[in-house]
């Protein structure tokens, strides 16, 4: 295996798109939720339902992937790179399934349970996921630009 299987690929880019989707219209759900806390009305904005969706949509997508990649595997890592470079991309991978994984199930008891605790951790855990999504995407560039290992052939079609 030398690169992720069409599947892995596309779960990969979906769940980049979602994500993104996520940060951009997330004031619709913002407003709605800090509207309820307050006890004000708020009229109805399609952006809360996406918002919501689109987290369950995400959650079944990473347990998807999370699933494939047990069954299917991964293409291993190039072979010239360091062990402290696989490591580190190693600790990434996992420390974005758990941000993702974690920031879905916060948000769903903030905004089922009016939990103002739970919405206050999805906001935090958010910090920590553009972290990750930041080293992520700059270990990518670095290994495909400066390094030349291509990991971008492992994970476009």
């Amino acid at each position: 295996m030398t690169k992720y299987s069409k599947l892995q690929i596309s779960l990969h880019w979906g769940m980049a798109v979602l994500i993104a989707f996520q940060f951009i219209l997330s004031d619709g759900i913002n407003h709605a939720f800090k509207s309820i806390l307050r006890g004000t009305e708020y009229s109805f904005d399609p952006l809360v339902m996406q918002h919501v969706i689109g987290g369950f949509l995400i959650l079944a997508l990473v347990l998807w992937r999370l699933r494939v990649r047990k069954t299917h595997g991964t293409p291993p890592l190039p072979s010239e790179e360091s062990p402290m470079f696989k490591k580190l991309a190693q600790g990434v991978h996992w420390a974005l399934y758990a941000f993702m994984v974690i920031i879905l199930i916060s948000g769903a008891v903030a905004w089922f349970a009016m939990n103002k605790n739970a919405a206050n951790a999805h906001e935090l855990l958010k910090t920590g996921l553009i972290i990750a999504l930041a080293l992520h995407v700059g270990g990518a560039l670095y290994h495909q630009f400066v390094l030349k290992t291509q990991p971008l052939k492992r994970m476009w079609f």
